[in-house]
């Protein structure tokens, strides 16, 4: 099954009749790659502390750049008359950017939501901006992503239903004028369910963008208080009513079991600053659980991080020197970390993408899990 537009298709190779996990292919201008797949935000044009070359050694195929924190600085203008992203920050790969919805969400007494858009200070020098769909199209445009995302409103947690209600119409007004504003350009537009964590709300908003009708379909306001029954039940019940030949976007979500879950519920994409952000906290992913570099046990380690790992930073350091850098505040320590952890996210979902191929997704799952709980506390 194929559907897309020139310079953009998705291939939906196989569904997993079991768990409805699905293997699928995206085709951009700038490359292809397979899904499940995991995007490595680099919010500034940059995947912090890490060259291209690095994520092309690491295994990654495609990044997020976020469309406020560019537009504030370096200015979206800037970067088009520097040849786009991809030129300017060297990466010749597939590139998504965010709208910046969830950013000006975080904002909170900085931006005032209306009809219109978004007037907000910016957290940078308390200037006052308005972004409106037109705008939000306009700004990714200018920035030559591969695929972009409508403006939308991420709903607090709580939040009453009545405002939920409001909110969720707003962002299904805001995908059709982003709809309507982006034209034969080639980019990718995705649409973004809100809904909160009410079904009903889901379901509308679903409907709505069908309607409209996007190049993929992101499931959006998730992680932002609820618990984890709720966020699951939130993905689950809103990747059924996505359209079965479009990519799904998971976004945001991004620990281990959250991508694992997501991926037996039919999710193709994920983004999350998790284990980048993660790493230059010093808190390590290993297949058998979390690793905190900074723990005395690990001063005169001379392990890998993880025995087998095939990352540059386990075939070259052990954990007592990934120690002392952490604990001498040495910025190698944040690249090193990061390479690591990054590379694991890579091996997961090609774990997981393999898995899908030979129909063994429930018994990769299941061993995983017992892994896990055999040692979750090194």
């Amino acid at each position: 099954m194929v559907s897309g537009k020139m310079g953009f298709q998705f291939h939906l190779m196989k569904t997993e009749k079991e768990a409805g996990a699905r293997l699928g292919k995206i085709i951009t201008a700038h490359g292809e790659f397979e899904t499940p797949a995991f995007i490595p935000v680099g919010s500034q044009a940059t995947i912090k502390s890490l060259t291209s070359d690095d994520l092309i050694e690491i295994g990654v195929e495609i990044i997020s750049n976020n469309g406020y924190h560019l537009y504030l600085r370096p200015g979206h203008r800037t970067i088009e008359q520097l040849g786009g992203l991809h030129r300017f920050m060297n990466w010749n790969l597939p590139i998504l950017t965010d709208s910046g919805g969830y950013q000006i969400f975080s904002l909170g007494q900085l931006r005032e939501i209306s009809t219109d858009g978004v007037r907000f200070q910016s957290h940078i020098d308390g200037s006052r901006h308005f972004i409106s769909p037109k705008i939000a199209i306009e700004i990714q445009r200018s920035l030559g992503a591969d695929i972009i995302m409508c403006l939308d409103e991420c709903i607090p947690y709580p939040v009453s239903y009545e405002y939920a209600s409001r909110s969720t119409a707003l962002t299904t007004e805001w995908a059709k004028q982003c709809k309507e504003s982006l034209r034969g350009n080639g980019q990718a537009l995705f649409g973004i369910v809100q809904g909160g964590t009410f079904e009903d709300l889901r379901e509308k908003s679903a409907r709505g963008l069908r309607k409209i009708g996007f190049d993929g379909y992101a499931i959006g306001g998730l992680g932002v208080g609820e618990s984890r029954e709720v966020m699951y039940r939130m993905v689950g019940h809103t990747a059924l009513l996505l359209p079965r030949e479009s990519p799904r976007y998971l976004m945001g979500l991004g620990k281990p079991e959250d991508l694992i879950d997501a991926v037996m519920g039919g999710v193709d994409l994920f983004d999350c600053v998790i284990p980048t952000r993660n790493a230059r906290n010093g808190m390590l992913f290993t297949s058998s659980g979390k690793l905190v570099i900074k723990n005395a046990c690990h001063a005169t380690d001379e392990r890998p991080i993880e025995e087998g790992c095939g990352c540059y930073t386990c075939r070259h350091h052990s954990r007592a020197y990934l120690r002392h850098l952490y604990m001498a505040r040495e910025i190698l320590a944040l690249r090193l970390n990061t390479i690591h952890n990054l590379y694991y996210y890579v091996q997961l979902i090609k774990q997981l993408r393999e898995a899908i191929r030979r129909g063994r997704l429930l018994d990769f799952c299941q061993e995983w899990q017992k892994k896990r709980k055999e040692n979750d506390d090194l």
